[in-house]
């Protein structure tokens, strides 16, 4: 089927697809640097069930798209000002703390919003979320039991947790800001209503900040959409410099 770029459906689908990417890129580089082995291989799981829904979408928005380009070349042919992810998913690993906030905030928007998707009418959506929310289950129970570990834990796990919540919280309100597309896509049905995700996605947060003894914060988060709209933090470029690497030295190289 042919489309244009500005085809809703299109642009939400590199949306999607990036974010995935994006973050499962960033869960990769704990790889052979996790706090003990079994978290180490738990961080490299999550990263490859993302990737695996990253795939999902970028094919999908391929074969919309109609003008022959493939999932790798959505993937990484595109420069940072065209990629499409919230700006919370490519923030820096940092320490083990705020790899676990940037994950609970994504984990926490990402399952609920995949259990609605299951009842898109976009057949296709809807058979995509029902694969990925059992993996999305399984993310939001890891980073909700180490986020209420790190808080009830030792002094010093509480206070790179503290650091952690103050320096990443702020980048949630992204999630829920739709863009230009999501909002067309609501108004079909085919999104769900994030305005109806929320008090789920609250309830949820709020239970386990209370499970780890920690306060809920109460500072501004950043209004409306930044990384969905291609205004991406520094951080962005040096990833996809990285990510990008062999298909751009060796253009069209298959395995």
């Amino acid at each position: 089927m042919a489309s244009s770029h500005s085809h809703p459906l299109f642009d939400y689908l590199l949306q999607a697809a990036d974010t995935s990417l994006v973050l499962g890129h960033r869960l990769s580089e704990w790889c052979g640097h996790g706090p003990v082995l079994e978290q180490d291989l738990a961080l490299a799981n999550i990263a490859l069930d993302l990737l695996g829904e990253a795939r999902s979408y970028y094919q999908y928005a391929a074969e919309l798209e109609g003008l022959g380009r493939t999932e790798d070349d959505l993937a990484y042919l595109r420069s940072a000002v065209e990629y499409r992810n919230p700006l919370l998913v490519e923030q820096p690993n940092g320490d083990f703390a705020h790899t676990v906030v940037r994950q609970f905030l994504f984990d926490n928007y990402h399952y609920h919003l995949l259990k609605a998707l299951q009842a898109s009418p976009d057949a296709t959506l809807a058979a995509i979320a029902e694969k990925a929310v059992k993996e999305a289950a399984y993310h939001l129970k890891w980073s909700s039991e180490w986020l209420i570990r790190l808080g009830d834990g030792t002094d010093e796990s509480r206070r790179r947790l503290d650091k952690a919540i103050a320096t990443l919280w702020r980048y949630q309100d992204e999630l829920l800001a739709p863009t230009p597309a999501e909002a067309a896509l609501q108004a079909l049905g085919v999104l769900p209503a994030y305005h109806d995700l929320q008090p789920t996605m609250q309830a949820h947060a709020a239970h386990v900040l209370a499970e780890a003894t920690v306060p809920a914060p109460t500072g501004p988060g950043y209004q409306g959409a930044g990384g969905k709209l291609g205004r991406h933090s520094e951080h962005l470029g040096y990833l996809l410099a990285e990510l990008q690497y062999l298909q751009r030295t060796y253009p069209g190289l298959q395995w």
